[in-house]
């Protein structure tokens, strides 16, 4: 009936890829890690602690990442596991099914994908989102 209380997202930033640099291969961090150029690989936060990774405008991920806590205002292309709180922000693109327990998703953010939510007992159910009908009659 009650559920575990969520970690705090990292406050501070651990590790910085930087605008210009791109990687090629996994990233695996812990705490917090702000992504300023391009990843071609997957970005996964090790352990149990709480991670909180930052993808700003100019970045781009080419892989899946997982993380807790995740800000996301550059491209991604791959799946999303957020496994506690994830941030949409207005010039987000997403190519791939996104997954996660606590959504924001801020004017102008573009998903093209599925919406998973996490359900308690550990399975996703998926968010269909449908075009709403026009009471006009021409």
């Amino acid at each position: 009936m009650f559920s575990k209380k969520p970690s705090k997202p990292q406050n501070r930033i651990d590790s910085l890829i930087g605008a210009g640099t791109r990687i090629e291969g996994s990233v695996i961090f812990t705490g917090g890690l702000r992504i300023d150029g391009e990843v071609k690989g997957d970005v996964v936060a090790s352990g149990d602690q709480p991670s909180t990774v930052v993808v700003s405008e100019q970045a781009r991920i080419e892989g899946e990442v997982r993380v807790t806590h995740m800000v996301v205002n550059g491209t991604i292309a791959g799946h999303v596991h957020a496994s506690e709180f994830l941030e949409l922000q207005p010039r987000c693109r997403v190519t791939g099914d996104i997954h996660y327990t606590n959504l924001e998703i801020q004017l102008g953010a573009v998903v093209d994908g599925r919406l998973v939510h996490a359900a308690e007992a550990g399975e996703g159910k998926a968010v269909e989102l449908k075009l709403a009908k026009s009471n006009r009659s021409d």
